[in-house]
């Protein structure tokens, strides 16, 4: 298939949308865009294609439309630390994930701080997945707010063009760790497959794209029996919770994190074709914010004092709820869970979010693997950093730190 290229359509957008932002962008990027397909998922973009795009998908209307989340006046300080001595080829081990940013935090200090694919502190990287566990503390703000009533109320109670569906009679907290038994494929290199098929199906007219795709899937197992992504379903969570809410994501984002949290820089959301904040992917913000996101929850996700979710809540998110194919990682309420007490978000082409409270580290990182998450190698890769930053914040002063026992230990 030979891609359609914007061209002059592409620039006339970026010029009418934000030409200062086109400008600032170096040639060989600028050319990069100019060839991204606007026929075809970003799934099947080639990799310069995406390096390109990931930094400007908010910023340019004929790739994505996205609402702002805006940030207050008062950003949260990230203060330097003692540098990080790692016993690794840090430039080899970034080049191997095809890094753009990393931030690592630990006592809410800045201990490494390192950018690359031409991207830097200012800009924008979106989030693919590891918005899914945004969108799970934001169930938690909806809980203690009284929008959802508990998190064993149905779906269709919420959302009632879901009744008569395989949703009906799934609860939230089965929706928020995958095991609803709905059919669903999540094969990032099948055109076919559901995450894929979505992206090009066609609503009924008046339904939202999200419930009129999801309400016609099969069940395939008993609510409550399995675990099995589905990136769908955390759309169908982020739908729910502006439903309940009566507030678009982004507006409830920035006042539940965004603002208290004190982040840098506004972010965006990138919206589906029915003008919905895509739940399960696709917040844009600094590495610098999603670390800052880390080091919130970190802290209890308190504002003043006061959790923003139910007591208790975010501990029951960020422990194992169910049994995952992996014998090493449980899952919570969209969040993936080590064995260690450590737990991590995960987009799937090398972005991540990974908090260990026991030792008062955030790792946030944002990159473009070559390939999506189905990358086994690039995904041991970063699992066996983590392990070696947690060594190297145990190594006494001065010392270099070895590789960690596994995190499944």
């Amino acid at each position: 298939m030979k891609f359609k290229r914007i061209g002059l359509g592409l620039l006339a957008a970026i010029l009418l949308a934000g030409g200062a932002f086109w400008l600032s962008l170096d040639k060989e990027t600028r050319g990069l865009l100019a060839t991204v397909p606007t026929n075809r998922d970003l799934l099947f973009w080639s990799t310069p294609q995406r390096d390109a795009a990931f930094r400007a998908l908010d910023r340019i209307p004929l790739l994505a439309k996205a609402r702002v989340v805006p940030a207050g006046s008062a950003p949260r300080a990230l203060p330097p630390g003692e540098p990080l001595s790692l016993p690794l080829d840090l430039d080899a081990y970034l080049a191997s994930q095809r890094n753009a940013g990393l931030v690592i935090l630990q006592g809410g200090r800045v201990r490494l701080e390192r950018y690359g694919l031409g991207f830097d502190a200012e800009g924008r990287w979106t989030s693919f997945s590891v918005a899914k566990s945004v969108t799970s503390l934001l169930v938690g703000a909806a809980v203690k707010d009284g929008f959802i009533r508990s998190m064993d109320d149905k779906v269709s109670d919420y959302l009632p063009q879901m009744k008569g569906s395989a949703y009906d009679e799934v609860s939230i907290r089965q929706l928020v760790t995958m095991t609803s038994g709905v059919r669903w494929t999540e094969d990032y290199g099948d055109p076919q497959s559901d995450v894929a098929r979505f992206n090009n199906h066609v609503p009924e007219p008046g339904v939202d794209a999200l419930v009129s795709y999801l309400r016609k899937l099969p069940r395939a197992a008993p609510a409550g029996s399995r675990f099995h992504y589905s990136t769908g379903e955390t759309n169908l969570v982020g739908l729910l919770v502006a439903t309940a809410t009566g507030k678009p994501l982004a507006t409830y984002l920035s006042e539940k994190i965004w603002v208290p949290a004190g982040m840098g820089q506004q972010a965006t959301w990138i919206l589906n074709k029915t003008g919905q904040e895509i739940g399960g992917c696709c917040i844009q913000a600094s590495t610098r914010d999603y670390a800052r996101i880390g080091q919130f929850i970190l802290e209890g996700a308190r504002v003043n004092g006061q959790p923003i979710a139910p007591e208790g809540w975010l501990q029951e998110a960020t422990r194992q709820q169910v049994t995952t194919n992996r014998p090493d990682q449980g899952y919570g309420y969209m969040w993936w869970i080590y064995p260690d007490g450590s737990f991590a978000a995960r987009g799937i082409f090398g972005q991540g979010l990974f908090i260990d409270p026991k030792r008062q580290l955030v790792i946030a990182s944002n990159g473009n693997w070559g390939k999506a998450a189905s990358d086994p190698e690039a995904m041991a890769a970063r699992d066996a950093f983590y392990r070696t930053v947690q060594a190297a914040v145990d190594a006494p002063a001065g010392a270099p730190g070895q590789p960690a026992a596994p995190l499944s230990r």
